[in-house]
């Protein structure tokens, strides 16, 4: 079974994460689609799939948006698409959260130029639910009912723990979160983002919070000890990319342990810890825009990703795929990666939506005296 998958159903919660999206100026008016495909619920309402493939090619183009390459196996994800079906796929701000994903969105409506796609964390997610447009691919009768919304409105699409990332060859070893306090770490600790608009950062948050005392239902002390963090000066306000860990300037990373294990591919010494004492997972939400410039794309683009070659794709970039469970016991999941995921026991803490609006109320009023 998948670790993380079985601790969620049990708890009949999804997870919680921020992606990112960004802006761009207006652009031209989007050509109209006329294969009736931005009201279809399924493929099958357009006659098929190879239906919604001729549709998708007429369009000719996807744009995806705060899909980093190297997060959860995009740049791979991206190209296995574009030369599956032969459509271009554009992809903009590559590195920005959530909340400017839902902005990009707003600001392009009704250009060419606007997100086809959305991949979100819980508290942005379920806070525009409006923006989406319900849609159930084929395989969505496999993904358990804790990670979907029951019409399509969202799914969610792959997962991990939130996690320490570490260059072994500049700093001593963690273990804890507590270890982020010694004196050797001075002025290199880095957040991925903002928590207060991006969701790795957020959960960055909530681990310190269970490590420390505090709980789901109470993050402040994850506040207070990124106060400490920062008042020691070990907390560097600077977000880490690829380029800042292999330059050193970022040696230490909270963010997600998909995210950080790929660096590993590219810095022998980097070394990847969950904490034992603060296991916090998450999953992403994948949703259409209503308003998506190329809606047979954007519905051909969820077929990709809830499929098995999808799911593996997210896999061999560490991310958990949502339907590992239903691959498995079909033998279509990639086994050989699934074996390279961290080991991780006991249940992680995850958020509910009314856990995530207060802990996000809390970090809007406080998060500002942290970083001063």
């Amino acid at each position: 079974m998948n670790r993380i998958r079985t601790s969620i159903v049990a708890a009949a919660v999804a997870g919680l994460v921020l992606a990112g999206a960004g802006c761009a100026p207006p652009a031209a008016e989007p050509s109209s689609s006329s294969s009736g495909a931005a009201g279809a619920t399924s493929a099958e309402a357009l006659g098929g799939m190879d239906a919604l493939v001729a549709a998708a090619k007429a369009e000719g183009t996807l744009n995806v948006i705060a899909l980093p390459p190297d997060w959860a196996n995009y740049d791979d994800i991206i190209k296995a698409f574009g030369t599956k079906y032969g459509i271009e796929v554009k992809s903009a701000q590559p590195d920005a959260n959530s909340q400017e994903e839902i902005n990009a969105a707003t600001q392009l409506k009704g250009t060419d130029r606007a997100p086809d796609v959305f991949d979100l964390g819980q508290s942005v997610a379920l806070a525009n639910t409006a923006m989406f447009a319900p849609y159930k691919v084929a395989t969505f009768d496999s993904v358990d009912a804790a990670f979907k919304d029951p019409d399509g409105t969202w799914v969610n699409d792959y997962g991990g723990y939130m996690s320490i990332g570490y260059d072994a060859a500049k700093v001593p070893d963690i273990t804890s979160v507590e270890d982020l306090l010694e004196p050797e770490l001075k002025g290199k600790v880095a957040l991925n983002g903002d928590p207060t608009t991006a969701g790795a950062a957020f959960s960055g948050v909530v681990m310190a919070s269970v490590a420390t005392g505090g709980s789901a239902d109470d993050i402040a002390p994850g506040i207070s000890f990124f106060g400490k963090l920062a008042d020691a000066g070990n907390f560097l306000p600077v977000d880490p990319t690829p380029a800042t860990i292999e330059s050193g300037q970022t040696p230490v990373v909270i963010d997600w342990d998909y995210t950080n294990a790929a660096v590993t591919s590219k810095l022998s010494s980097w070394k990847v810890v969950v904490p034992e004492n603060a296991q916090v997972g998450g999953y992403y939400y994948q949703a259409i825009n209503k308003d998506a410039p190329h809606p047979a794309a954007a519905r051909l683009w969820q077929e990709f990703l809830y499929s098995d070659e999808g799911q593996n794709l997210y896999l061999g970039g560490g991310a958990r795929p949502v339907r590992a469970d239903a691959m498995q016991e079909a033998g279509t999941l990639d086994a050989a990666a699934y074996a390279k995921l961290p080991e991780v026991s006991g249940t992680p803490v995850l958020l509910t939506a009314e856990q995530s609006t207060k802990a996000s109320e809390l970090l809007s009023q406080e998060w500002a005296k942290v970083t001063g």
